[in-house]
């Protein structure tokens, strides 16, 4: 170390140095830390939020210099934090998911009223109804904001909802004295996450805070195409695959033999009626003309009469017993080959 560097290590006050051990403490003891921006942070909410959370993250406000101090001696990448850290940052130290202590922060928010100068984020909407607002100087600012009204009562009632700021617009004085004696309190207030450094990765907070229900909704999307693939490949440590595999080779036969008229026990029912479908659409298409050539439309089969259906489950049951010994023969005949 150079007479420079020693110097510069006396100059540092006491306090400075325990600040910056304690963070090197904790960035070596927690392997996810979250920055936080407290810029315009009430230090009545910060505190309510810091003991709500004391069980499952420590929270540290310090200045950049010392951070980024700390974030050296504790053998990591200073690149990675330099971007996030402002002129006022609270770190949060935490064993939790980065995801899910970031969507828990961002949740504790406080309606605040509009100042002058601030830019809405989403749409402002003064309601229709009685405002308890008497007649006087007032009555101009609701004619500037366009806000249609009527005196009812000796007070000032809004005829309908109004939109009167759009995300991105800035909030006049007017506006700002509106909502206030309305009570409107259209932003919020909270910590914000800026990112979350997760055992040498820095997740930004747009990949942090994503939509829940969009993800979702992606993730069954993808299990569903994964299904279709392997049931495509007949993927066999899936058993929902082989099953959706069955089933359309099932449908392939019987398309196939619907396609070729061959006619099996299976699938009879299937190619008879595709044929009389395709019968009714020619005649459909023919129209008229159908009459003319004499082709009429096929009549319904009439129900089966009760002599035929019990003749017919009889030559079913036979058809069942026969099968059944075939299977005991050949149950006995692989008994014999392979000794069991």
């Amino acid at each position: 170390m150079s007479m420079l560097d020693i110097k510069r290590e006396r100059r540092i006050p006491e306090w400075k140095r325990r600040v910056v051990e304690e963070l090197v403490d904790l960035f070596k003891k927690y392997p996810v830390v979250g920055i936080a921006d407290l810029t315009g942070m009430p230090t009545k909410q910060l505190q309510l939020i810091r003991k709500k959370f004391r069980k499952q993250i420590v929270f540290k406000v310090a200045k950049k210099n010392l951070i980024l101090r700390a974030v050296e001696e504790a053998g990591l990448d200073k690149s990675l934090f330099e971007k996030y850290i402002t002129g006022s940052t609270m770190l949060l130290f935490t064993n939790m998911n980065p995801f899910k202590m970031a969507r828990m922060i961002e949740s504790e928010k406080v309606p605040t009223p509009a100042k002058p100068g601030q830019v809405a984020d989403k749409e402002i909407v003064i309601p229709e109804g009685d405002t308890g607002i008497q007649p006087g100087p007032m009555l101009s600012v609701f004619g500037k904001l366009k806000i249609p009204y009527e005196i009812r009562k000796g007070t000032v009632y809004v005829r309908k909802d109004t939109v009167v700021a759009k995300p991105g617009d800035v909030i006049s004085p007017d506006l700002a004295s509106l909502l206030q004696q309305l009570g409107i309190t259209p932003f919020e207030i909270g910590v914000k996450i800026a990112a979350v450094y997760d055992g040498g990765v820095m997740i930004p907070r747009e990949d942090l805070l994503v939509d829940l229900e969009e993800f979702k909704a992606q993730v069954m999307e993808a299990s569903m195409e994964a299904l279709g693939l392997a049931a495509e490949i007949v993927f066999a440590a899936v058993p929902e695959a082989i099953e959706a595999a069955i089933a359309k080779a099932a449908m392939a036969v019987a398309a196939v033999a619907g396609e070729t008229g061959f006619l099996t026990p299976d699938v009879a029912e299937y190619v008879v009626g595709r044929a009389i479908a395709e019968e009714l659409a020619v005649i459909a298409a023919l129209g008229d003309k159908a009459k003319e050539l004499g082709i009429e439309e096929i009549p319904q089969a009439p129900a089966a009469a009760p002599a035929a259906e019990e003749a017919k489950a009889e030559e079913e049951k036979k058809e069942e017993e026969e099968e059944e010994e075939k299977e005991v023969d050949i149950g006995e005949g692989l008994g014999g080959l392979f000794g069991f």
